[in-house]
């Protein structure tokens, strides 16, 4: 099973940036694709930005333009940078992986983080 250990949150001003890892628990050859998401109090949780495995990303637009997604192979390793943050990109952070057990296997699996805390202070 892949886990996911994400850190990197904290409190910051608007303007201000961030960045968030993932820690991958498996080898990236094994991930179709990983994701972050993230949910305001009383929000659903939303898409914030994607990538599979070809390394074509995917930005919810209010983000656009601020945030980049990238991912470290070597270190098993997901980014978020975090830009000219605003304080409605407050929310809980959660990295997400659409993985296979084997590299071989046709199932898609998903796993998701606990969460870091980003809050952004007007």
């Amino acid at each position: 099973q892949v886990q996911l250990v994400e850190s990197g949150g904290g409190l910051v001003q608007t303007g201000g940036s961030l960045r968030l890892s993932c820690a991958v628990s498996r080898r990236t050859s094994n991930i179709n694709a990983m994701g972050w998401y993230r949910q305001a109090p009383g929000k659903q949780r939303e898409l914030v930005a994607s990538i599979n495995s070809g390394g074509r990303t995917n930005y919810a637009d209010v983000v656009k333009g601020r945030f980049t997604i990238s991912r470290d192979n070597a270190k098993n390793t997901l980014h978020l940078q975090l830009n000219s943050l605003k304080p409605e990109d407050t929310a809980v952070y959660y990295c997400n992986a659409k993985y296979r057990l084997y590299s071989s296997s046709t199932a898609e699996l998903d796993s998701w983080g606990r969460g870091t805390q980003v809050t952004v202070s007007s």
